[in-house]
């Protein structure tokens, strides 16, 4: 088969791969706890169940608009109104399967050859993935421990060009926990207003800001013109098999989106947006109940880890992940993965599938039970040759 050239420059996501290797080694009666997959370990709350059911029953199952259904799109533009203090429209929202799609049309409607993009590393890969894809050149913003994982103004400036057209934000962050300062991100929006970049923000993470409130670049004045907010249900409601998300963006550009919907989806599934509604407009105790789970679950491994000889880790402020340092260990970050996949038992990620400058780091998730947090912690350090006094 003679596939085209641009398909050696689409990567992929490791924590898939390692979850197939843990299902693997489970298959041959081994127990893993799963610490790879970055996905709530909680029920879909019952009231957006109920609404998707009701919808269903209702007839709710044919084709749609391609851009959503328009009480959805309203609902979105009233939250998004609310919670980023601006006055957002319904038709600068395009509903997708999964916030995926959002990262994925972007970067194809507004990056070419020759283009640059500049996207944070370590960080989600599917970002460089994707800028690669599109014929630009991935240009990596580092976020650096030292900086509690944000990035540094004047590195941010010095990777300006004049071929820079779109600038990858993702706060909180998956895979560091790190979460940009309002001052991080008006260094940012003075960039992208004097220069006209977009800006495209990730902020599926925005409920899970341990320590003060979410700033979203879209609460900067005059940035709504450069700004792509991109957003989601699967980590704030536990609806990661729902395939339903979202973004918000200037209207022209919300009108390509929707063309390449049509050329790709057509639509998003009918019920699942009913069941949307319900939860963006239905009661959220379930949202905070989550979220101070998280919370929990994080402090405990943080201090566990740090008690693992060779182990080093910030307590990151957002998101469900932890981004031990490991260099320590005299292991190769990869390594160690595999090591404690195949020897200890529990299912990590490299923080080189993140980027470069994730090398040196193992990406924890705080997605599962406290018990098996705690069971993982003493698992690492007998697998390292120490025991875990928890």
């Amino acid at each position: 088969m003679r596939l085209s050239e641009r398909m050696s420059r689409l990567g992929s996501e490791t924590a898939f791969e390692v979850l197939a290797r843990a299902k693997a080694l489970e298959a041959k009666g081994r127990e893993i706890i799963h610490l790879e997959i970055g996905e709530p370990n909680f029920d879909t709350p019952a009231h957006i169940v109920e609404a998707a059911v009701k919808a269903l029953h209702e007839g709710h199952t044919h084709y749609t608009p391609a851009a959503g259904i328009p009480p959805l799109r309203q609902s979105i533009a009233r939250h998004v109104s609310r919670t980023r203090g601006i006055e957002a429209r319904p038709e600068q929202v395009v509903v997708t399967p999964g916030a995926k799609p959002i990262m994925f049309f972007s970067i194809l409607a507004l990056l070419q050859a020759g283009d640059e993009a500049l996207y944070p590393n370590p960080g989600f890969p599917i970002y460089e993935s994707m800028i690669n894809f599109s014929g630009a050149k991935a240009v990596a913003l580092p976020l650096r421990e030292e900086k509690d994982f944000r990035f540094d103004p004047d590195e941010f400036r010095s990777l300006i060009t004049d071929r820079t057209r779109l600038i990858i934000l993702n706060s909180p962050q998956n895979p560091t926990g790190g979460v940009l300062t309002r001052q991080d991100l008006e260094v940012v929006a003075e960039v992208a207003r004097e220069r006209d970049i977009m800006v495209l923000s990730d902020e599926v993470y925005n409920q899970l800001s341990f320590e003060g409130e979410h700033v979203s670049i879209l609460s900067i004045p005059d940035m709504a013109a450069n700004t792509i907010l991109l957003d989601g249900f699967s980590k704030t409601y536990a609806m990661t098999g729902w395939r339903i998300g979202y973004g918000v963006m200037p209207v022209e550009l919300a009108q390509h989106i929707t063309k390449l919907m049509v050329n790709s989806n057509s639509c998003t599934a009918d019920f699942t947006q009913y069941a949307a509604i319900a939860a963006l407009e239905g009661p959220q105790e379930a949202v905070v109940e989550m979220a101070a789970a998280f919370k929990e679950r994080r402090d405990i491994m943080v201090a566990g880890l740090n008690r693992i000889p060779g182990f080093s880790c910030l307590n990151p402020p957002g998101a469900f992940y932890v981004f031990p340092n490991v260099t320590e260990t005299g292991m190769d970050s990869k390594a160690l993965a595999d090591y404690l996949l195949e020897t200890g038992g529990v299912a990590t990620l490299d923080g080189g599938c993140f980027g470069q400058h994730g090398q040196g780091y193992l990406r924890l998730s705080c997605a599962n039970s406290v018990e098996n947090l705690r069971r993982a912690l003493e698992w690492i350090e007998d697998a390292l040759g120490g025991r875990f006094e928890g």
